[in-house]
């Protein structure tokens, strides 16, 4: 089964609050699931190997998400067609490439070997420019049955307000006075949210599906930001915790995201969905501590939740939560309901951690990449100590 990769290391590449809700979260951070709170199966979707075989066409399909997807679909009986350049080298399942039709073009400027060929669904990665879905959308209409956008739950942006579900507005233009990584954070939402639009308008709601990630994470993340947490917990000592006990924490372990995908296709549950995690409440606290809960390393924790002090010391993103700045207090705040319902499950932060960990110390990853994430010029462990020592000067 391909599913099982990552359960041994041999197979990889060849190679505290005391109210319940906290206790519940606490006890699934740490891979403790209580009977009450099991993993959902949703009223439209089901786990069971489907039927019907699908003929399926990823455009991209090399980088982060799309080699799980792959996985998945040809677990379940499904042929797997690609659309890349042909320049990225999958950092996991590289032997299951062999089993997949490789397409080369350009999303730019070359279709070419996308004319005249048919497929059940396609599944839309690598949609970085609204130009890009809007000509893909338009030449497989009439060759394809269902088209799946990835998206991202930064069309929600700027993260104001309660409300976060499907049915809030999203972001559709910059305004004229951002500036900087403002600017930036705005034209990936408009980006996203355009994106979706055009697949829309071309393949219309009953045969798009739009899929809303926050945080991803898990083996071949392509970031350092999860494996990060990882590695500083690994080694132990004085750890900052940035923001208040009490924040929120999203994400999504990349396998979850991807079978559910699959699934979502086979069903042909077309509609939008927040795919976000975990199935509860996490807490930053529960997070650090259930990532922890995988390592024998003394730490001391210093929770610092001054946001003054973090915006001065620029500790404001080390995810996978954002520091609650206004416009970023609602980002792991999005609605999952819809998505739960339709049958997205979670496997627990130890699974996510123990796979990860497996892939990090494989041959997939650098020597130079893992040790760039504590000893690197950017790592924000070597401003730790002097961080901490302006801390406890101000405390």
């Amino acid at each position: 089964m391909y599913l099982d990769y990552y359960r041994s290391k041999k197979t990889i590449n060849k190679k505290m609050n005391t109210n319940r809700r906290d206790f519940l979260g606490m006890g699934l951070a740490l891979g403790i699931t209580p009977i009450i709170n099991a993993s959902p199966v949703g009223n439209l979707i089901n786990h069971k190997r489907s039927e019907k075989k699908l003929k399926i066409l990823i455009l991209g399909g090399t980088s982060f998400l799309g080699p799980h997807q792959i996985a998945y679909a040809l677990d379940r009986g499904h042929e797997v067609t690609t659309f890349t350049r042909g320049k990225t080298i999958p950092s996991v399942y590289q032997g299951l490439f062999s089993k997949v039709e490789k397409l080369v073009g350009d999303r730019e400027d070359n279709l070419e070997a996308l004319k005249n060929r048919e497929w059940d669904v396609v599944i839309d990665n690598s949609g970085r420019k609204v130009k890009w879905t809007e000509d893909t959308a338009e030449l497989l209409n009439d060759k394809v049955g269902y088209y799946m956008y990835t998206s991202s739950i930064s069309v929600y942006y700027p993260y104001y307000g309660d409300n976060f579900s499907e049915d809030r507005s999203v972001v559709l233009e910059v305004p004229e006075d951002a500036e900087g990584d403002e600017r930036y954070t705005y034209e990936y939402g408009v980006m996203k949210a355009n994106s979706e639009l055009a697949a829309i308008k071309h393949f219309g709601v009953d045969r798009s599906i739009i899929v809303r990630p926050a945080l991803i994470v898990g083996p071949g993340d392509r970031t350092d930001r999860f494996p990060y947490w990882l590695a500083r917990l690994e080694k132990g000592g004085d750890i900052i915790i940035p923001g208040g006990p009490n924040e929120v924490v999203q994400y999504i372990d990349v396998r979850d995201l991807a079978e559910w995908m699959i699934r979502l296709l086979e069903n042909k549950a077309a509609g939008t969905y927040n795919g976000s995690g975990p199935g509860h409440d996490m807490t930053t606290n529960a997070f650090v501590h259930g990532v922890h809960a995988s390592y024998n390393s003394p730490v001391n924790y210093i929770q610092i939740d001054d946001l003054d002090f973090l915006k001065e010391n620029s500790i404001i993103g080390i995810q996978p939560w954002v520091i609650q700045l206004p416009q970023y207090a609602g980002m792991s705040r999005s609605d999952n309901s819809k998505a739960i319902e339709a049958g997205l499950a979670f496997r627990p932060l130890s699974d996510t951690v123990s796979a990860t960990k497996d892939w990090w110390y494989s041959d997939a990853v650098t020597r130079e990449r893992r040790d760039n994430i504590l000893s690197g010029a950017r790592s924000f462990m070597q401003r730790e100590k002097d961080i901490l020592s302006k801390w406890k000067m101000k405390k």
